[in-house]
């Protein structure tokens, strides 16, 4: 029987992923001069980071079979959060930075617990939470940006370690982790375990509760951790910090493999469609095409990418039947 390559990308997709990715950065250097200069590869990758990092978090959810759709908001509190800790309080920026991190991992163990007890999906449940942490957000800035961050900790927005960017330096660094965890440990296979099927994990012994917290509390921090480095990238807390990392980690995640329904995926293709997606919107900017074309872009991205997940799912069944 002839192998079907369809098939082939379907079930191992971050072949497929890796092959769009090329193919994409080779037709953005042909199609723009200014595609491969050192400041735009600059630009691509720092802003990656950013994104790149809530990605991990939202996918790792994915795996599971869960989706946070307040991780944008909670980047942004946590921003603010740290910006006031600093500048309003006077603290130390290495006391501050830690207790907004602390704030993304309580905020990710209120929407885990939610979750948990009430048995309700996440998507339905975190639409409430990022209201709250939304809101929240907006009562203590009252709308402002927090100016006069301290420039020692520019360095991780705005510094390079080799000429890469920092935050890439850092998100690479995660995802090197992130990604060991899944493949390598036992942690890792109870995320795919309970995302192909929750009762079956509990029958074997998996605490799947609190795994689900656990990775909930993760997806915080790594919001958080976005949150922060915007602000140290900015050198101003803004309340808008976060707007644009709620639908954009769930499209980079499906286009990198990660299905809607869990058990599939990998944190490594889920950076990859944030790759994707992020030099796509560097080409509309080279481009000169009106920024707010950007928003109809990634909505056009998204819809897509989850069409393509609902017909491959729709293929294996029925090329397995």
């Amino acid at each position: 029987m002839r192998p079907n390559p369809l098939k082939a990308l379907v079930v191992n997709p971050l072949a497929g992923v890796f092959i769009a990715l090329v193919a994409i950065f080779v037709i953005s250097a042909l199609l723009s001069p200014y595609f491969m200069t050192g400041y735009n590869l600059s630009v691509v990758t720092r802003t990656l980071a950013f994104v790149g990092l809530v990605t991990i978090g939202q996918a790792s959810l994915m795996i599971l079979g869960e989706i946070d759709l307040s991780l944008g908001v909670i980047g942004g509190l946590c921003g603010v959060a740290a910006g006031m800790l600093m500048v309003n309080l006077g603290l130390s920026p290495w006391i501050a930075l830690p207790l907004a991190l602390l704030l993304g991992a309580a905020c990710g163990l209120l929407n885990g617990v939610l979750v948990s007890l009430l048995r309700l999906h996440s998507l339905v449940l975190t639409i409430g939470t990022a209201g709250i942490f939304g809101g929240a957000n907006l009562v203590l800035t009252r709308g402002v940006a927090i100016t006069n961050i301290p420039k020692e900790i520019q360095v991780f927005g705005r510094g390079d370690l080799f000429g890469i960017p920092m935050p890439f330096v850092i998100m690479i660094v995660v995802l090197a982790i992130v990604s060991f965890i899944a493949a390598k440990t036992p942690f890792g296979r109870y995320l795919y375990a309970i995302g192909n099927n929750p009762a079956a994990a509990r029958m074997l012994g998996i605490k799947v509760d609190r795994i689900r917290i656990l990775v909930f509390v993760f997806a915080g921090v790594m919001a958080a951790l976005a949150g922060l480095l915007m602000v140290a990238r900015l050198g101003t807390a803004q309340p808008s910090i976060g707007e644009t990392w709620v639908l954009a980690p769930i499209a980079a995640a499906v286009i990198g493999g990660v299905t809607t329904t869990g058990g599939v995926g990998t944190p490594l293709g889920a950076t990859f469609g944030a790759a994707i997606i992020g030099i796509i919107e560097n080409i509309i900017v080279l481009f000169g095409v009106s920024p707010y074309w950007q928003g109809i872009v990634s909505g056009v991205i998204v819809v897509l990418a989850i069409s393509f997940d609902a017909v491959s799912r729709r293929y294996l069944r029925s090329d397995a039947a």
